[in-house]
């Protein structure tokens, strides 16, 4: 049989193929074939053998692909399709840019954004291994066999040799091993140049089966620069006058790095925009729990009518999730065990984001796409939250005056959700903030409300499916303390709250405990008090408070941009009785003016502060358009 014409284009698309359908021994017979559709059908993985060497562009979209090294093959390859793949992540998008180096169209947008970036993360990777690599041998022993200080030099680099988010590693680790196998091969002497192109060492050794890796979506983020005249030292930390310090008065200060400010929610990606108003954010759990110091540096971010995921080591914004005419106010993240049609078990980090409209978005992170809507509320949802012992149930609270929990379910094999509700929670005034109780989270839930802090039971062994609020917490004797906004609320351990909202100028710490023990029957109860934080007199709202439960931190910004941290573990380890006067903050974190529009940011009302669970990592977000990171040195 003669090879097919050049101008043949065929067609396999909803052919419902398999892999094993695809038969190179036909297809290679297809020598000169520019164009393939491969779309719409159950493809896990390409044949490593085709033997289409000339092809320029290929879709497959909406199918089950799990990996992408065997794209190498192609190396004429111009445009690619790839939507519709869930699991395909991040990585495996960076690894196709570095697969094919004439790729210029991946989905139907322009590839060079990412091929720039696998640039940058190369050069980054290629001078870690070699520094790895000297160090490696200035330590080896002269009668060390150099067949096993080699095996030993590549595990080790693929083991210590670490640049960028949790959600890069697969690609990092992969690029690693390539770069380290390249320097065993050369004898050390081989020079990289980051900015050349693939070699063929290096794309026949891409070729070979690799784990999974994942890939950048990049907005057009704009980076603020950081004013140099306004640090002169590493730290922007000032401590206050009059701070508590240990008992010894050799508590250590908490020096944190400004080192990223990004734009990232424009309004028409506009580096103009300084006005969008920023609302929550999270760091996304880290599920890795079994490896030695996990811990997360993706953060997700909302604000106008964008959801952002960005690492925070790098700056780069992982993905960029918009919804035109939507203002999002709420994020919140976990993790679900899909089992694919083929029987494979794979995690999928679940984003959940709400606001304006309504509506919960689920969001598959790392495939980069909206997998499910949930029409929760008429009306806007303040805020949202996950339970912490059942991945699937999700609280929405929202302007109607309602708190519902939802059973978001599993997705089925079309990757879709089914959510059913479980609960609905009446509340007497809008509720702002949701907090299940650390101690039981399954049985109560706290909610911080225009009209103050009420409690719901939630167990679902009750009969009745929509309940009004059990009991109101009240700050101080008398009626008037009564109906007082509380507008920031979260667990410092499992017992001790902090709550925000019912005095002006003050943060308060209380035993929930010992308040629900002194409950009785009583509708109405004072919180039993701890201490209080002295925080900004502002009679501004809506600043949300966060903990950091693990190292003891309550954090909070305030209208003039600046970040209040508190290390509270000395206040609750003394004896009663507390001082009765506001304990200062540990630090204040300033605000460090950095460069936009060719002037100082000079001040800015920082919304929400978060920080991940080993504090390596502070996120603030601000009512002007602007994500700052600090990091912990």
């Amino acid at each position: 049989m003669s090879d097919f014409p050049v101008c043949l284009h065929p067609s396999l698309s909803g052919l419902k193929l398999l892999s094993e359908h695809l038969d190179p021994k036909l297809l290679g017979r297809l020598t000169q074939l520019q164009e393939l559709d491969l779309s719409n059908n159950q493809l896990d993985t390409l044949p490593a053998d085709l033997g289409l060497s000339h092809l320029r562009i290929l879709r497959c979209a909406n199918n089950q692909l799990g990996d992408v090294t065997a794209l190498c093959q192609f190396p004429q390859l111009e445009e690619l399709s790839l939507e519709g793949n869930p699991f395909l992540t991040v990585s495996d998008k960076l690894k196709v840019s570095f697969l094919l180096p004439k790729l210029r169209k991946v989905n139907g947008k322009d590839a060079s954004t990412t091929c720039s970036q696998v640039e940058n993360l190369n050069r980054e990777l290629i001078n870690r291994v070699t520094a790895h690599w000297e160090k490696f041998m200035a330590a080896l022993g002269p009668e060390e066999e150099a067949e096993k200080a080699q095996a030993d030099f590549v595990r080790s680099a693929v083991r210590d040799v670490h640049y960028g988010p949790e959600s890069l590693s697969e690609f990092t680790q992969w690029r690693v091993r390539m770069i380290s196998e390249e320097l065993v091969a050369s004898g050390g002497t081989q020079v990289y140049e980051a900015d050349n192109p693939v070699g063929p060492t290096e794309a026949t050794a891409a070729c070979r089966p690799q784990a999974k890796l994942v890939v950048l979506k990049r907005p057009a983020d704009t980076p603020l620069n950081l004013s140099p005249n306004k640090r002169v030292c590493a730290s922007p930390l000032a401590q206050m006058e009059g701070s508590p310090v240990s008992s010894d008065g050799s508590q250590p200060a908490l020096q944190l790095e400004p080192l990223h400010f990004l734009q990232c929610h424009s309004k028409n990606n506009s580096p103009r925009d300084l006005e969008t108003q920023l609302w929550a954010c999270a760091f996304e759990p880290a599920w890795d729990e079994g490896r030695l110091g996990a811990t997360s540096q993706t953060v997700a971010t909302c604000g106008g009518e964008a959801v952002c995921v960005i690492d925070c080591q790098t700056g780069i914004v992982l993905h960029k999730y918009k919804a035109p005419g939507e203002e999002f106010f709420s994020v919140a993240w976990t993790a679900l065990m899909v089992v694919t049609q083929a029987g494979h078990k794979k995690r999928w980090s679940v984003l959940a984001v709400a606001g304006l409209r309504g509506l919960v978005r689920l969001l598959h992170v790392r495939a980069g796409f909206c997998c499910g809507v949930i029409r929760a509320h008429k009306k806007a949802i303040a805020t949202l939250c996950f339970s912490p012992t059942h991945e699937t149930h999700l609280f929405t609270a929202s302007y109607d005056k309602r708190i519902i929990l939802w059973d978001i379910g599993v997705p089925n094999h079309d990757y879709e959700f089914q959510a059913s509700q479980l609960l609905t929670l009446d509340t007497t005034s809008i509720p702002l903030r949701l907090c299940p109780v650390a101690s039981c989270p399954d049985a109560y839930l706290l909610a911080g409300c225009e009209g103050g802090c009420c409690c719901w039971d939630v167990r679902l062994d009750q009969p009745q499916k929509r309940r009004m609020c059990e009991v109101e917490f009240v700050f101080s004797e008398g009626s008037e303390a009564s109906g007082r906004r509380v507008d920031g609320l979260a667990f410092v351990n499992k017992d001790v709250v902090a709550s925000k909202g019912n005095g002006l100028g003050t943060i308060c710490l209380w035993s929930w405990s010992q308040t629900w023990a002194g409950r009785g029957s009583q509708s109405t109860v004072a919180v039993v008090v701890l201490a209080h934080l002295q925080w900004s007199p502002t009679k501004l709202a809506y600043f949300s408070l966060s903990t950091c439960a693990d190292e003891g931190i309550v954090l909070c910004g305030d209208e003039e941009g600046n970040v209040w941290i508190y290390d509270v573990r000395h206040i609750l380890k003394q004896p009663p009785p507390l001082p009765a006067a506001p304990q200062a903050p540990t630090q204040i974190l300033k605000w460090p003016q950095p460069w936009a529009l060719g002037q100082t940011v000079t001040k800015t009302m920082v919304n929400t502060v978060v920080a991940n669970p080993t504090f390596t990592y502070l996120t603030a977000l601000t009512d002007s358009n602007i994500v700052a990171i600090w990091k912990r040195p």
